[in-house]
């Protein structure tokens, strides 16, 4: 029996809350039915061990209040924005007779029975929770998906889902997909391409082969044109003082005759 035991209260204000929470307490709320609504708090140590887990908020208890039994359902869970602590839990009435729509976890099972997971394949998991709509009297804690015989490519469906009585899911228009058994995926890297080039060669951009690139865009080669002609312009000057010299050399030779 899921039992929870739970005492009522008439603190209303914010410091009798705060003080309440302060004490160990959850404050919480029972509604719905014919009755009024009720003002009640929990114990937190002794919800700390179900409230997280994923059949708590489908799952029906049995509130003691103050040694008085109510069936209750909880709706909606308050928590705290820094310590994400639960600080309020609504509780709804359970009343004979009434239907609920519900989200109920799945849980599966035999997996080590299936062919499929044998060989590598991977359980592709659709749907975690299934919304069904259930009498009160008679919730499911989870739905139960068997993988005994599956092999790869298999699909699990609603339909090959065992439900209890009058229970049914609340999509009806098709007979949907929970899980698949499908085949491993493995990723392949794609091979790197690097350009490698000739140890110690370095190719610049816009240079001739055989020249190499020197002060100001010049080549050694138009250096070496340059240097031959100023050397044969600094020749000229140098002729023309040897004609000069002997141009005088025939001059005063003359001179001399003359004068005999």
């Amino acid at each position: 029996m899921n039992i929870l035991k739970a005492t009522k209260r008439d603190s209303a204000s914010t410091g009798q809350i705060n003080r309440l929470r302060s004490q160990g307490f959850i404050p919480a709320v029972l509604y719905g039915g014919k009755k009024n609504n009720l003002n009640i708090s929990l114990k937190k140590l002794h919800l700390q061990n179900i409230i997280n887990t994923e059949t708590f908020m489908s799952k029906v208890f049995d509130l003691d209040i103050d040694g008085t039994s109510e069936k209750a359902l909880p709706r909606d869970i308050a928590y705290d924005p820094i310590s994400d602590e639960p600080i309020h839990i609504d509780f709804m009435r359970i009343t004979k007779g009434s239907k609920l729509t519900l989200n109920i976890p799945v849980k599966f099972i035999n997996s080590d029975k299936s062919p499929g997971l044998k060989k590598g394949g991977v359980l592709n998991i659709v749907r975690r929770k299934v919304e069904l709509k259930c009498p009160a009297e008679n919730i499911p804690d989870e739905i139960i998906v068997d993988l005994d015989n599956t092999e790869i490519n298999s699909s699990l469906k609603i339909s090959s889902v065992k439900l209890p009585d009058n229970v049914v899911p609340t999509i009806t228009d098709r007979d949907f997909v929970i899980a698949t058994v499908v085949a491993p995926t493995i990723l392949v890297e794609p091979e790197k391409t690097e350009e490698v080039t000739a140890e110690g060669e370095i190719p610049l951009e816009g240079a001739a082969e055989g020249t190499t690139e020197t002060e100001e865009g010049k080549t050694s080669d138009d250096k070496t044109k340059e240097a031959s002609t100023d050397k044969g312009k600094a020749a000229k000057p140098s002729d023309d003082k040897g004609k000069a010299a002997s141009g005088d050399k025939g001059k005063s030779s003359n001179k001399e005759t003359k004068k005999k």
